[in-house]
């Protein structure tokens, strides 16, 4: 049986959380195609907030995407 792909935008938000969360730059963003970079920034800025706030490991475990997409 095929697994159907994951939607690639989906997926740069989710790597640019990671990104985000890590404290690594925005300048790291692996695309420079628009709506991938726009995707990517987004996630980025979401993680970056959140490490911010302290939502870090398990603190954080509620809002990162990754668990969420397993549910």
């Amino acid at each position: 049986m095929k697994r159907q792909k994951r939607d690639r935008f989906q997926r740069a938000y989710v790597k640019g959380y990671k990104a985000g969360v890590t404290g690594k730059s925005r300048d790291d963003c692996p695309s420079q195609e628009v709506n991938m970079r726009e995707y990517w920034m987004s996630g980025w800025r979401e993680g970056r907030g959140d490490q911010w706030s302290g939502m870090t490991g398990i603190a954080g475990i509620h809002k990162n995407p990754m668990v969420l997409q397993q549910l």
